[in-house]
């Protein structure tokens, strides 16, 4: 099966697709219509040699993915935003209009910025001081085995808590969507909700398998950062220290698991990827589910964009036009 080299995200109804060339959002707004954006993209790993070398092109693509998919959240959101002040709106006039843009925007920001700061408390340095609790300071992979050990328990229980909500289920509806969407382009089927709906939601690069990629690769890479450490100083790295050389490696670590999550895409034929890859298919039953023939139908909608589909269709229609 090849590597197309296209991947997605799900958001408030809809789900973003990214290719080499195109970022596309599609979102479904209350009135049953799809509402496309999309957007030129061309990577930095594609503009500067250095950047696309193996390890560097990982770091840069995983905060390139986390800038887009940051921006495509707040674009699906704002257009449920509008969709609720529209009436207002209306009533209001323009300079209501212009203050909730301004508004949202606004509380958008702050909102991403405070979860990404509480992402790195509870999934980065609490597992660490919980480690730290324990005499096993002194072995470098026990200690990142412990910790690693908590940070991935804590996603799946936050993935298992949230999975509860009927508004995150609709999320992951959307993204077996996007899983089954991709899935038909990569094996050539015609870009239908019913031949999309016949393939799996679960793929191999998933950021999702990409997560269980980066919690293992860590232990490995912490646990050699710790252990140089220890040998340069002479004693083990106390915890606000083993935070800065941890964090401060996080886009080696990101790196190197982005090279591995190619390597998988690559190779999913192989036995032993096949075993490799089981632990994030496993996990993808929580964060994925079985999405509607409407749900694929947003999905397609926004590949077909990211893709340049949507623009040959409507050539042809307008060629077709005597």
């Amino acid at each position: 099966m090849p590597d197309l080299n296209v991947g997605g995200q799900a958001v408030i109804e809809g789900v973003m697709m990214r290719s080499k060339d195109r970022v596309a959002t599609a979102v479904r707004i209350p009135g049953g219509e799809i509402k496309i954006k999309t957007e030129p993209y061309r990577s930095y790993t594609q503009r500067y040699k250095i950047l696309g070398l193996p390890i560097i092109r990982g770091a840069v693509s995983f905060v390139e993915m986390l800038i887009i998919g940051i921006k495509t959240l707040n674009f699906s959101a704002e257009i449920a935003v509008k969709e609720i002040d529209k009436e207002q709106a209306a009533q209001k006039g323009k300079d209501y209009k212009e203050e909730v843009k301004k508004s949202n925007t606004l509380y958008l920001i702050l909102t991403s910025l405070f979860a990404l700061a509480l992402g790195i408390v509870i999934f980065f340095f609490f597992p660490l001081w919980v480690a730290n609790l324990f005499d096993i300071k002194k072995d470098a992979v026990a200690f990142n085995l412990l910790a690693g050990g908590i940070r991935l328990a804590l996603f799946i229980g936050y993935v298992w808590v949230i999975s509860l909500f009927d508004e995150f289920r609709k999320i992951f509806q959307y993204h077996g969507a996007e899983h089954k969407s991709i899935y038909a382009y990569e094996m050539g089927d015609e870009l239908t909700p019913e031949k999309a709906a016949r393939h799996t939601r679960f793929h191999p690069r998933c950021g999702t398998s990409f997560i269980i990629i980066v919690a293992l690769f860590a232990v490995l890479m912490y646990a050699l950062s710790d252990s140089l450490y220890t040998l340069w100083a002479g004693h083990p790295p106390v915890l606000l220290t083993r935070f800065a050389i941890h964090f401060s490696l996080l886009p080696l670590v990101a790196g190197g698991s982005y090279e591995l999550l190619k390597l998988s895409g690559k190779t999913r034929e192989n036995k032993l990827t096949k075993i490799l890859i089981k632990p994030g298919l496993w996990l993808q039953k929580l964060t994925t589910q079985e999405p509607t023939a409407e749900q694929l139908e947003v999905a397609i909608a926004s590949l077909e964009a990211a893709l340049g589909i949507t623009e040959s269709k409507l050539a042809c229609k307008r060629t077709a036009v005597p």
